[in-house]
């Protein structure tokens, strides 16, 4: 096993690289975040193509090359410290074949982002680097709260996160430990069956998505179980659903937690005795509250809920 790597806490002065490996994003829309980056002492570094826009049948930051050419640039620069995606959407699967980690094993940097950017953090992890799950610069302009990325500063600084919830009805109780392992459940998915798959062993699994069909959220948890993902697992966490199903017949269409999409997840891993923990404040929502992607994480849930690394 793989001894997990965590990058050095940052200090005042320290670089970050803000970089789009993925959708395009316009500069108004991450004037706030960076300038949230410069407000706790850090400078923000903007990759060569952040702005860039490439259409082919997606709106890119960039051809493929142009996003390769940023990630490896910040991943692999002595001077930046840690790496912050602009946004998610679709792209990061273009890159992962070309990653270049030469520099980067080297001096470890936090690479932080969610969404689109799990198959960049499942790539890290399966070269024994932890990762930061959390907010995007972009989604700063979108009112979400302040101590989603409060949080991500404390992890840069150092400090790790703690979390105590209310139980919730679908919650499987229980105690387990492992790496926590996971992000967004649709690239999850993609994943499956490719040598940049998360390895699920005695792993503690965590999945959130946004915008999708029920029947297509049963379908992923489906091959999930096909996969026998769930055989392997220690316990799961299951973070916001939002937008799913049809907006016209979904009364809770703008809910975080969607209690449809909740109870097709809670009837498809009823047979398992694995711990589960439904609701946890991380994913496509407005307290959206980091998660350490290979990170050590102890889960006790009972009447109340803890998840602390």
């Amino acid at each position: 096993m793989t001894k997990m790597i965590f990058p050095k806490s940052l200090s005042k002065g320290d670089k970050i690289a803000v970089i789009s490996p993925a959708g395009a994003v316009e500069a108004s829309q991450l004037e706030k975040g960076i300038e949230m980056i410069k407000s706790k002492g850090y400078e923000p570094v903007l990759g060569e193509h952040l702005y860039t826009k490439f259409s082919n049948g997606y709106n890119y930051a960039g051809t493929e090359q142009e996003r390769t050419k940023d990630i490896n640039w910040a991943l692999n620069d002595h001077e930046i410290a840690a790496i912050w995606a602009s946004r998610g959407g679709y792209g990061c699967q273009h890159l992962i074949q070309d990653l270049n980690l030469k520099n980067f094993t080297k001096n470890p940097k936090w690479y932080i982002g969610y969404s689109d950017n799990t198959v960049i953090q499942s790539y890290l992890l399966k070269k024994g680097f932890a990762s930061i799950h959390g907010q995007t610069i972009k989604t700063s302009s979108f009112g979400v709260t302040e101590e989603s990325y409060e949080l991500i500063f404390d992890i840069l600084k150092g400090k790790t996160p703690k979390y105590s919830l209310t139980s919730h009805q679908f919650n499987k109780k229980g105690n387990t430990e492992g790496e926590l392992v996971g992000g967004n459940l649709a690239l999850i998915y993609a994943l499956l069956g490719t040598q940049y798959s998360f390895d699920f062993k005695d792993k503690i699994l965590f999945i959130e998505d946004i915008g999708e069909n029920f029947y297509a959220l049963d379908r992923m948890i489906m091959s999930l179980e096909l996969a026998g993902v769930f055989n392997k697992i220690s316990g799961l966490i299951i973070g916001g659903m939002t937008n799913m199903g049809d907006e016209k017949d979904n009364k809770q269409y703008e809910e975080s937690f969607d209690e449809f999409a909740y109870q097709l997840i809670s009837d498809r891993i009823s047979k398992y005795d694995f711990p589960a923990v439904f609701g946890f404040p991380n994913g496509h929502i407005k307290d959206n509250r980091p998660l350490i992607i290979g990170g050590n994480v102890k889960m006790i849930v009972k009447d109340k809920v803890k998840i602390e690394f």
